[in-house]
């Protein structure tokens, strides 16, 4: 590993050739704000990928494509005299010493559970109205009905045991069959997503990301249909004309062999 000198060299470089990009580059001097927003959103899907993947050298690649997107932004923010990357680090660092008060002041905490709870209370300190302000309006759904049940929960408003938030979910379960009897198909997306929000509520409880189990399945299900794809192929079979029994065999035998 790197010396903390041999660290801030390199990221010195980094800044260096920022500066150069913007400078030089065609490409880099048209970039804005609005024009990276999309390129980042990606680059954090790609870091992901990584991370479940459990493939470090992978996982290295796409932080450094990302820690190039926040020099960018500190960049463009510097051109305008808005801000710069040492404010950008001050900032975050400045937010964690006062998040953290069990570590730089004289608070006593027994647990991480405690923590969770004053960071929620210092934050609302901080002026913001709600604990629920710090959730991103533009989060894919899932992941935000865990960040919300995850921010209510720093302020006490949670179940103390699994057994209440597993018997939600059978309620809603029935809510949402007996809204499917009757057909009512507005009142049935209505308990689907109560459902679904329950169900996240129980992973949650129980130490499950669901966003990382339901990916998981993703890449699971796709493998093991791509082997049934490939077995198909090398018997010169076509798919939209095999029987669902057929398909089932090649399914049954990939996930054997998968």
């Amino acid at each position: 590993m790197h010396t903390k000198e041999e660290k801030l060299q390199a990221f010195s470089r980094l800044l260096d050739i920022m500066d150069d990009l913007r400078q030089s580059c065609p490409w880099d001097k048209k970039q804005t704000f609005d024009s990276l927003r999309h390129l980042t959103i990606e680059e954090v899907y790609e870091l992901a990928d990584a991370i479940l993947e459990k493939d470090m050298d992978e996982i290295k690649k796409e932080l450094g494509d990302l820690l190039l997107h926040i020099v960018f932004y500190a960049k463009l923010g510097s051109e305008t005299g808005s801000f710069d990357i040492a404010d950008v680090a001050e900032a975050i660092s400045d937010k964690l010493v006062y998040r953290h008060p069990h570590i730089y002041g004289d608070v006593k905490v027994k647990d991480e559970k405690e923590v969770k709870e004053n960071w929620e209370k210092l934050k609302l300190k901080e002026g913001k109205k709600s604990v629920l302000e710090g959730v991103p309006k533009s989060l894919p759904a899932m992941i935000k009905a865990l960040r919300i049940q995850e921010k209510v929960k720093g302020v006490g408003f949670d179940w103390s045991e699994a057994q209440p938030v597993w018997d939600k979910v059978l309620e809603e379960i029935k809510e949402f069959k007996a809204e499917e009897v009757k057909g009512n198909n507005e009142k049935m997306e209505e308990e689907f997503g109560d459902l679904l929000f329950a169900l996240i509520n129980y992973a949650r409880f129980k130490g499950i990301n669901p966003e990382s189990a339901l990916e998981k399945t993703n890449k699971k299900f796709i493998k093991r249909f791509q082997y049934l794809e490939n077995k198909a192929k090398e018997e010169g079979k076509d798919l939209k004309e095999m029987s669902l029994d057929e398909m089932e065999a090649y399914w049954k035998e990939a996930k054997k062999k998968l």
